[in-house]
């Protein structure tokens, strides 16, 4: 096995449909640090599943999928997202769908940039991320959603937080232009009625880009977080939001796990196992 690349992730990329890249930094982690090891350990866990998926009759050794690797990453955060971007319109230019192992939060905003205009973004997340700055830093893990909405995104949706000062609080609830969807709307709600609003509310855009911050999921299953924020999601009702938005998303990225925090590598083993069901519903949505 060649943990130096993800599962079945050995097609060429003139071939692939899919390309994993990984980005190993997180320099502005604000509590606890480690998730520039994600990517390579997810690596390694993704070799745990089988290929096929029973759910969606798809064998990923039928799907072709192409692994870049990890993205140079510097000191600067913003040498880093300049790379990141670079990396990410690559693949979209080459008109395949790209999937980031971050790495820090941060790292999605250029992921975003690279769709370019007309974009929808849903972000799966324990913490509103609505600051504009944080420890004098823009571009700040903590920042990412702030950015997109003002920057990048024509319409947003958050899913699962349920952390954040007043001030963030604030703006959502001044902001209506976005919708945000607290655990407690899931848990009282259920996912499914969450998720026929955000689709009536997502109309119109041109293509969806989908973040998963690994903390919307409680740390009861996934302990190995950066900023572990209880009363989550389970792992289920993120995977039923994977598969729901799959077939209309352009770029996927999954963020924020720190192995060193992780024992046994359980949150590594479901981070991996959350792509390769993004990738089989995907597929099985293009038709094959």
């Amino acid at each position: 096995m060649n943990y130096n690349i993800f599962a079945e992730a050995d097609q060429s990329f003139e071939d692939a449909a899919f390309v994993i890249y990984g980005v190993p930094f997180d320099n502005t982690s604000s509590f606890r640090a480690g998730s520039r090891w994600a990517p390579d350990e997810m690596r390694k866990m993704s070799y745990n599943f089988e290929t096929y998926n029973p759910d969606f009759g798809v064998d990923l050794t039928d799907v072709p999928i192409h692994d870049m690797g990890n993205c140079d990453t510097y000191a600067s955060i913003e040498d880093t997202l300049l790379e990141v971007y670079q990396t990410s319109k690559q693949i979209v230019d080459a008109g395949k769908i790209p999937i980031m192992m971050g790495g820090e939060h941060s790292l999605t905003y250029p992921c975003v940039e690279s769709l370019g205009k007309n974009v929808g973004f849903v972000v799966m997340d324990a913490h509103l991320d609505l600051r504009t700055e944080y420890r004098g830093i823009k571009h700040n893990h903590a920042c990412v959603s702030r950015h997109v909405i003002e920057n990048l995104a024509d319409k947003y949706v958050t899913i699962g937080v349920r952390s954040g000062p007043k001030e963030e609080w604030d703006y959502v609830r001044d902001n209506k232009d976005i919708r945000a969807y607290t655990n407690e709307d899931v848990y009282s709600r259920g996912i499914e009625a969450v998720l026929k609003e955000a689709d009536e509310y997502l109309k119109g855009c041109d293509r969806i880009y989908l973040s998963l911050d690994m903390d919307a999921i409680d740390p009861s299953y996934a302990p190995g977080l950066g900023t572990p924020e209880p009363f989550g999601m389970t792992p289920r009702e993120v995977r039923t939001v994977i598969r729901h938005f799959a077939p209309i998303t352009a770029a996927f990225d999954l963020v924020e796990i720190s192995p060193e925090y992780d024992a046994g590598s359980i949150t590594s083993v479901l981070g991996a196992k959350l792509i390769r069901d993004f990738i089989a519903a995907k597929w099985k949505a293009l038709g094959h």
